[in-house]
């Protein structure tokens, strides 16, 4: 199966549509609060309608009370939930949706407290989006035990092919960009969007 590819942070219907059109699987919508990329609820709507069935829309919240979690997803169509903070494995559990939970580098230990859930792995020491590239090879060991591994952090065109070489021959269950592929005011480059997902499937094919 192909490497999803989750187009992250993403501020504009435009970006949403683009993403659909050079063939990303995923899309984060974010509502952590002070984060550049956060989005109010009617700009989330205008985004999440403008690709309705086309393509998996991701909520992602940090450390947010549960309440908050749900007025959003009471209003906002989407397909699963991505916790990026503290979030215990209870606290996943209380949303209907499929969870991605992020993690800081590959921590087996915090992997395990989350069995069955899909991990994020962020850069372990600047993380929450800030674009920081890590050693992507120690994800490995989450992957070859049979996680299901979002690979992210510093992630951009010009490396993602060495960042799935680096993780050896099982491949990740997706990949993250952010950063990577933006231009001016977080908005998402088609150019450099297209790029990345087409290095993600040259990978592939050397596998």
């Amino acid at each position: 199966m192909s490497v999803r590819i989750k187009i992250c942070g993403v501020v504009d219907p435009d970006d949403a549509r683009a993403a659909v059109d050079a063939g990303a699987g995923l899309i984060g919508l974010n509502f952590v609060p002070g984060s550049p990329r956060c989005v109010d609820l009617k700009t989330a709507e205008a985004i999440a309608d403008a690709v309705d069935g086309q393509i998996e829309r991701v909520a992602v919240f940090q450390d947010a009370p549960l309440e908050d979690v749900n007025r959003v997803l009471r209003r906002v169509d989407f397909e699963r939930v991505q916790f990026h903070g503290n979030e215990s494995e209870e606290d996943c559990e209380e949303v209907d949706l499929p969870v991605i939970k992020a993690l800081r580098g590959a921590d087996v230990e915090a992997a395990d407290v989350y069995p069955g859930t899909l991990l994020l792995l962020d850069n372990p020491t600047e993380g929450s989006g800030r674009g920081k590239a890590w050693n992507w090879a120690d994800a490995a060991v989450l992957i070859e035990s049979g996680h299901d591994v979002i690979l992210a952090g510093g992630l951009d065109p010009t490396n993602v092919v060495d960042a799935l070489t680096a993780v050896g021959d099982v491949l990740p269950w997706g990949v993250d960009v952010a950063t990577g592929i933006e231009r001016d005011a977080h908005r998402k480059d088609p150019a450099k969007l297209a790029a990345f997902i087409a290095a993600v499937r040259t990978a592939e094919s050397a596998d």
